[in-house]
């Protein structure tokens, strides 16, 4: 692992829910707000976890510190990049709030692992990256090149998910769904 240091785990929550129509963080699912979801998984993976959010996001109250992204540009490489800069010189272990079927167990082997490795083929997300991937991932952020993309640049490891683990929230159908598969 870097630096011989554990990796942490950042939950992104600095998009803008567009499709959702409001703040995916703060959106119920099962009694409780999609980043806690997320928040809970990394906790239970044993992992120090943080959030990450663009100054003045809507979340939810939190007992993790919230680090801040800049608010421009809006790509998931900036709260990576955000994320990977002041954990450096440990991995970071980044989720998306809007997944919240994402197991611990799955958390944890990525966390285990001695290289960038994503579980595909959902959107990029979970994803361990180490600090010497940062030159890329600037890259890849100045020609905001997908994140599937510079994971491939990368040579990222592919860890297997679960059916069903990498379900993203994007808007009120997929909520419905999810919704449908915890009853």
């Amino acid at each position: 692992m870097s630096a011989g240091a554990a990796p942490i785990a950042a939950v992104l929550a600095g998009g803008r829910s567009r499709r959702m129509g409001s703040p995916k963080a703060l959106v119920e699912l099962g009694g409780r707000p999609l980043l806690a979801w997320a928040v809970a998984a990394a906790r239970d993976a044993g992992l120090e976890t943080v959030v990450v959010a663009k100054p003045g996001s809507e979340l939810p109250p939190l007992d993790v510190p919230v680090w801040p992204e800049p608010e421009q540009p809006a790509h998931p490489l900036v709260g990576v990049l955000a994320a990977l800069e002041r954990a450096a010189p440990r991995a970071v272990v980044v989720l998306a709030c809007d997944m919240p079927f994402v197991p611990a167990e799955l958390i944890a082997r990525l966390a285990a692992l001695d290289a960038v490795a994503a579980a595909p083929p959902g959107e990029g997300f979970p994803a361990r990256y180490e600090s010497a991937a940062l030159p890329v991932l600037r890259a890849g952020l100045e020609r905001e090149a997908p994140l599937r993309a510079v994971l491939a640049e990368l040579g990222a490891v592919e860890v297997a998910a679960p059916e069903g683990a990498l379900l993203g929230i994007n808007d009120p159908e997929a909520l419905a769904r999810a919704a449908a598969l915890l009853r």
